[in-house]
């Protein structure tokens, strides 16, 4: 009788071999980082001397340190860009922060200060760890290969010296050095670093491999069929970086309008110096009022309208377990109205379970009492082999071996307690399976394909019936004989993620449109697991820049896609989407690294509930803008139509910027984020 086991809670998946040797640049070998650290350290100390009513002399020194050591990297870069003829609202802020310390406002002016040097630093760490993480990438190929020479000799060269129609050995446990075609040999190779496929695909003479792939237990002659800066890996790399370089960058609201902003002001600050001296007015006095305007009229309270709302949506997120890496992200993460996904590690747990134990001898099924440790109804046969001695002979044949189907029956066997006998004589054959003596029988646990050419009858005939079933669902099949005769076929598959349904159904609420799957697998496994979670637009065995493709053409429609993923071929499609999310226990370094936000949990359904979070910091940002407007305008016109006292012009900006940071910060709050969830 079949047995299919239950869904239990998935647990925390190990991460998948498609990482690359990690690369990262420490953050204090950035100069940027050392200046902001340097300012806020400074800042830090004046404060309180400040504050306690210390002399002058006390604190003045280190706001001028601060000054100097946060303000002149974009002072430098506002300079250059004025020869460049723009005017941005960096160099802005650092006039607006000297105006300050003009009037007396030193500690508001190094406020500003530290503010914008700890954001470029975090820019620039941002940018050099996505750098990292693409060149690690070009780690998973191996440095050398080994070529074999006309004569029959081998040697040892640099992969970038292979040559297309060269030949090279690929031992077992090898990463494969160059694209290309297996000339002689037979093995298995994880290729989850090109196409995500959760298990080692087959090879034999004729099949393509691809450089950066890591070989299985046979030893392949290969063909090269593509230089090392053709390789799929190698495009990789290259779609990595074009995309990250062409992809146009969003803009925060406020930054929009940054340039007529800019500009204005200034001109604005220098009229309402020169008009009152031009009409007799004294130096002092004409300064003191262009200082006040400059104040009133910088956008502090416009910056701090933007950043706090999704700021603390960015905190809120961290704190269920999203990573937002930016508030440009958080901000367009509202935006998206299309969804791509990606299927292995990110729709599923991304480590192959078994799902299936059929018994094929005997017929009569009862009920063995096993349901609970996950078995719905084992079916004990008239000859005593039960489902249980059947996974108890696979996994005790299976226990010496290293494949991921073999690891996959070895702890379905422990799940259920079951004792495994001792494996003698074992031996694995690539491309077909393993034998072994178990309890003085011989035991083979394989492909039934290749297993089945052996043996012939009825009992024969069954099982590959049986395993046509389970591969049609989607399922590995794996047959299991003792002495050559057929006992049973084992279900393996991918098992799917207990929040995936419900979060592709959230999804296309919010976006007004069904996810499309995105995935390097089969069409087989790809349209069961589809139909599982509601997904109707399936496209299977994709290369990486198959998934590019796909994303782009989606974009060229008007859509902003986001991109869910979390292998290093999802790295491309990642970057070129409009928000790109990784999942973040099983993610390839470089998804990590490439995507805007990262699932750490890998909790599917926090994915809408960030999505409708950001929207709402959207929201906050728009009310807050509209209240930063009417401070800003009212001081401007009392300074220009009348006289405005520079403590009362100071308490009126400060106040906008404290009444539109604390609006921003509601979203801090749980409510924010249960409110979220029910929108998402």
């Amino acid at each position: 009788m079949p047995t299919t086991l239950i869904e239990r809670p998935a647990p925390s998946a190990a991460p998948r071999p498609d990482t690359a040797p990690r690369r990262r640049t420490r953050v204090f070998a950035l100069p940027e980082a050392r200046w902001a650290a340097a300012a806020t350290v400074l800042f830090l100390i004046a404060l309180p001397l400040q504050l306690t009513g210390a002399p002058a002399w006390a604190w003045g020194p280190l706001y001028a340190l601060t000054y100097a050591t946060g303000g002149w990297e974009p002072t430098w870069a506002g300079l250059r860009a004025l020869r460049e003829k723009t005017l941005d609202v960096d160099l802005l802020m650092i006039v607006a922060a000297l105006g300050a310390a003009a009037v007396g406002q030193v500690m508001d002016g190094a406020l500003l200060i530290v503010i914008f040097a700890t954001s470029g630093a975090l820019e620039a760490l941002a940018t050099a760890r996505t750098a990292d993480s693409v060149r690690g990438l070009l780690d998973l190929a191996p440095t050398t290969a080994t070529r074999l020479l006309d004569d029959g000799r081998e040697e040892n060269v640099p992969t970038e010296r292979l040559a297309v129609g060269d030949t090279v050995l690929v031992r077992p446990g090898e990463r494969i050095g160059a694209d290309g075609r297996v000339l002689d040999g037979a093995s298995e190779v994880d290729q989850a670093t090109i196409t995500g496929e959760p298990l080692p695909v087959a090879k034999e003479v004729g099949d393509e491999v691809f450089a950066g792939t890591l070989n299985g237990t046979g030893a392949l002659r290969v063909k090269v069929e593509r230089d090392a800066s053709d390789s799929v890996i190698a495009r990789i790399v290259a779609m990595v970086e074009e995309a990250s370089e062409t992809k146009a960058p969003t803009q925060l609201f406020i930054e929009k309008v940054e340039q007529r902003y800019s500009i204005g002001m200034v001109i604005a600050t220098l009229a309402v110096f020169a008009v009152p001296l031009a009409f007799g007015a004294a130096v002092t006095s004409s300064l003191l009022r262009a200082m006040t305007f400059m104040i009133v009229a910088s956008p502090c309270a416009v910056v701090l309208a933007t950043m706090p709302p999704l700021l603390s949506a960015i905190a809120n997120a961290g704190r269920h377990g999203v990573l937002v890496k930016s508030a440009v992200v958080m901000e367009r993460l509202g935006q998206v109205d299309g969804v791509a996904l990606d299927k292995t590690g990110t729709l599923t747990e991304g480590t192959p379970r078994v799902t299936d134990l059929r018994p094929l001898t005997g017929s009569g099924p009862t009920d063995d009492g096993l349901t609970g440790s996950g078995i719905a109804g084992s079916g004990l046969t008239t000859d005593g082999l039960t489902a249980d001695g059947l996974l108890a002979l696979a996994a005790a044949a299976e226990h010496p071996s290293e494949h991921p189907l073999a690891r996959a029956i070895v702890d379905a066997a422990r799940t259920r307690g079951l004792a495994l006998a001792t494996a003698e004589n074992f031996a694995s054959a690539p491309g077909i399976g393993v034998t072994a003596t178990v309890d003085g029988r011989t035991v083979a646990v394989g492909a039934p394909a290749r297993l089945l050419n052996r043996t012939g009858g009825a009992v024969a005939a069954r099982a590959a019936a049986v395993a046509a079933e389970l591969e049609t669902g989607g399922r590995t099949a794996v047959l299991v004989e003792v002495d050559g005769v057929p006992v049973g076929v084992l279900g393996i598959a991918d098992r799917l993620r207990p929040d995936a349904a419900a979060t592709v159904t959230a999804l296309t609420a919010l976006t007004g449109t069904a996810p499309v799957l995105l995935t390097g697998d089969n069409p087989r496994a790809a349209a069961r697991l589809a139909a599982e979670v509601g997904i109707t637009d399936v496209r299977a065995g994709l290369l990486p820049q198959d998934k590019v493709t796909a994303v782009q053409e989606q974009e060229r429609a008007g859509r902003k896609v986001l991109v869910l993923g979390d292998g290093v071929n999802d790295a491309p499609a990642l970057a070129a989407a409009h928000t790109g999310v990784a999942m973040g226990r099983a993610g390839s370094d470089l998804a990590l690294e490439t995507a805007d936000a990262v699932i750490v949990r890998d909790e599917l359904a926090t994915v809408p509930v960030v999505v409708a979070l950001s929207r709402r910091a959207r929201s906050f940002v728009v009310q807050n803008l509209v209240i930063a407007s009417v401070f800003i305008s009212a001081l401007v016109v009392w300074d220009l139509v009348a006289t405005l006292p520079l403590p009362l012009g100071v308490l009126g900006h400060e106040g906008s910027t404290v009444i539109v940071g604390l609006n921003g910060l509601r979203l801090l709050r749980e409510a924010a984020w249960a409110r979220a969830r029910a929108e998402g």
